[in-house]
Order: structure tokens, then C-alpha cells, then sequence
């Protein structure tokens, strides 16, 4: 009885130390992160996800200036940070609140029209920085 007490107890710390360490090794990872160029948002640093909306990636003191592109395919809305004189495009990848990882890749569906989805958003701390 005492050792299904303990194995159990010992279960559940384990779980519990993984899901601590997961959130700590998030924070650790975080390589950047991508700030509003404009005072448009309500958030200090937050931008909305507009098409053509000035975003930068911040990253110690190195700063790449990009902008927002977003298309839909219906009613899903995809984000895309493009740099500043670059053909390259990442779609930003949620990967929990306020996160994102950046990857590289076409767009997919129709460029959104009149400020589509509008949404406003925190600074977005980035998890996997492209090499610019």
C-alpha cells in the first residue's frame, strides 16, 4: 500500500517537473521577437494582423524591419512576416500564448482584403529565428 502511495506521488511530481521544465525550456528558447512599428495596437509594441502592418523582429540589438501579410482561405486567416527587401516569407506557427515560431514557406490562399482580420496582438515572442 505505502509503495502504490509512493510510486504515484513519484508519478505525479515527474508530470508535473516535465510540464514545469517545458515551460522554463519556452522561455529559454525564445530567439526574438516581433514588435509593432506603428502605435496602431493597444498593446505597448503590439500590432494587428492587417496586411501591409510594419512589424520588426527584435532580437538583442539587432532589428530587421518586416511587414504583415495575411491571406484566407475562407474563414481561416494566415499570418505571414515578410523582411524588408526579401522575396522570403514565414507564416507565423502559433506555439502557445503570445508565441510563435517563423517558417518558411508559400502562401497559401487569397491575399485578405479592407484590414482583414484587424485582430490586435501583443508582442510575439519568437521561438525559431530564420537567419537574416
Amino acid at each position: 500500500m505505502k509503495f502504490r502511495r509512493l510510486a504515484t506521488r513519484a508519478a505525479l511530481l515527474a508530470a508535473l517537473s516535465a510540464v514545469a521544465l517545458t515551460a522554463f525550456a519556452d522561455e529559454i528558447a525564445a530567439c526574438a521577437t516581433l514588435f509593432g512599428a506603428t502605435s496602431g495596437s493597444t498593446s505597448p509594441g503590439g500590432f494587428q494582423m492587417r496586411d501591409g502592418e510594419p512589424v520588426n523582429l527584435v532580437s538583442g540589438a539587432k532589428v530587421v524591419h518586416g511587414r504583415l501579410l495575411v491571406f484566407s482561405d475562407g474563414p481561416v486567416f494566415r499570418a505571414y512576416w515578410q523582411p524588408d527587401h526579401s522575396p522570403e516569407k514565414y507564416v507565423l506557427a502559433n506555439a502557445g500564448v503570445n508565441t510563435v515560431r517563423l517558417v518558411s514557406t508559400a502562401p497559401q490562399g487569397t491575399p485578405a482584403a479592407n484590414g482583414e482580420p484587424g485582430t490586435a496582438v501583443p508582442p510575439q515572442r519568437v521561438l525559431s529565428c530564420p537567419a537574416l
